[in-house]
């Protein structure tokens, strides 16, 4: 596909990288010449200095002929401006960036008039993302599939769990509901087979529906109870969103924000959350607020050093969940070091939600790419496809089709039902099909199997 791509900074350059990496021309347009240089020497992109809502900087970045544009910059404005202009000028599909929650309240109006066909809200997004977590204590990272009907659930395996030291294929005969799908052992990642054995330390996803996990979990001892309270560190807009999706949850809430107006205005908008005016880094504040006791501590200011140390500060003094939100990608790679394993970035989760959507727009002649996920920092794809009539892999056994080594179907859904498959199983017309793939092994659902059948000829 022809993608343009409006503002080059980390969330621009991201998208500009991983999809000049699926094969997709990109043009990228800023206003930057630090930022195209960069670009120009370290992609395999098209550069072009300009303003991306204007009519001739679009007309140069070839926008008539344009599959997807993405406007990424940081002004909300710009990006809906610059979508609505390559809309008229022939791009088919957009993608805008707006973080304001007050254009968020008329998100589809503003999709409706503007002709904008995605928003993305980076906040709203990392929120949602952290209330995921806080359903499972435990959990380094959960997501969601087929509609939330099938969930991917990220843990640590611990030396008690009675996972430890059997063969998958065996525990398959324990937990028929639930599939293995990928683990990161000593920095590598795997997808695992029916000999693979799982050692204490290793980071495991477990699939299956809500209940199976839930099941799951209790069988191996881990904590699965109901959030009971929580306590968040920064009044912005991801603890405005957050407060308002946990609200009805029937949590013990409470905020502590430093900026007294910040206070005010959120003690108005949010109901049923205690607001704090203090310094939610000082440890004297923390332990007055009963860190140690609350169930998460979601560590939410605009400085990653702050919420780092926070977060370290919580941790030893017995929080049972702690998240903290980064804004440096390069600050990921030291956080497991440092004792913290669930981590949000805001950039990282828009880069995230707009590569699904564009590589879900990109479909195979022979099934549908609903959702790609990435997984173990990126050693891994979860793909959510959907198999259409006609398809040369239909109505023959797994066993035939012969999945390729590294590659596991993981779980289908056929008329709302999961399935957990095994050799005998089979795909048909409808199903969606839950794959997981080391990185860039798989584009189409046929590149899971060897079987001639399986190919178009």
């Amino acid at each position: 596909m022809n993608i343009v791509i409006v503002g080059s900074g980390k969330v621009g350059y991201t998208l500009a990288q991983y999809l000049s990496k699926d094969g997709h021309d990109i043009t990228i347009i800023d206003k930057s010449d630090t930022a195209l240089t960069r670009a120009m020497e370290t992609l395999d992109v098209r550069c072009i200095r300009g303003n991306g809502a204007n009519v001739k900087t679009l007309i140069e970045a070839d926008i008539e002929t344009t599959d997807v544009i993405i406007a990424v910059t940081g002004s909300d404005e710009l990006n809906m401006v610059c979508c609505l202009a390559a809309k008229q000028l022939g791009a088919k599909y957009s993608i805008a960036r707006i973080r304001d929650p007050e254009y968020t309240e008329s998100l589809i109006m503003l999709q409706d008039k503007l002709d904008i066909d995605q928003v993305i809200n980076p906040e709203r997004a990392t929120a949602q993302e952290i209330s995921r977590l806080l359903r499972f204590p435990f959990a380094i990272n959960i997501e969601s599939f087929a509609h939330g009907r099938v969930e991917m659930v990220e843990f640590r395996v611990d030396p008690g769990d009675s996972i430890v030291g059997t063969p998958v294929s065996r525990l398959h005969n324990h937990y028929p509901s639930i599939q293995f799908t990928a683990v990161q052992r000593a920095g590598e990642a795997f997808v695992p087979n029916g000999n693979f054995e799982f050692l204490p330390g290793d980071r495991l996803y477990a699939t299956g529906d809500r209940e199976s996990i839930t099941r799951f979990f209790k069988h191996l001892g881990k904590n699965t109870q109901r959030l009971k309270s929580a306590l968040l560190i920064g009044g912005g807009h991801i603890s405005y969103y957050l407060a308002k999706i946990i609200a009805g949850m029937g949590v013990r809430l409470r905020l502590i924000e430093i900026d007294e107006q910040k206070c005010l205005r959120l003690s108005d908008q949010l109901d049923g959350c205690t607001i704090i005016c203090a310094d939610g880094t000082d440890q004297e504040t923390l332990d007055t607020e009963d860190v140690g006791e609350c169930g998460a501590l979601i560590c939410l200011t605009d400085r990653d050093e702050e919420n780092i140390i926070t977060g370290m500060y919580g941790a030893r003094r017995g929080a049972k969940k702690v998240i903290v939100k980064v804004n440096r990608l390069n600050t990921l790679e030291v956080m497991e070091d440092l004792g913290i394993e669930s981590v949000v970035s805001p950039k990282l989760t828009t880069a995230n939600v707009i590569l699904r959507s564009v590589r879900a727009l990109n479909n195979s002649q022979n099934s549908v790419v609903e959702k790609v996920y990435g997984m173990l920092g990126g050693q891994v794809e979860a793909y959510e496809f959907t198999a259409l009539e006609g398809a040369p892999y239909l109505n023959i056994s797994l066993r035939d089709l012969g999945i390729k080594p590294g590659i596991l179907v993981s779980v289908l859904v056929r008329d709302r039902h999961n399935i957990i498959p095994f050799g005998g199983d089979h795909i048909e017309a409808g199903d969606t099909v839950i794959l997981t793939a080391k990185a860039g092994t798989v584009v189409n659902l046929e590149d899971a199997f060897t079987s001639r059948s399986a190919k178009n000829e």
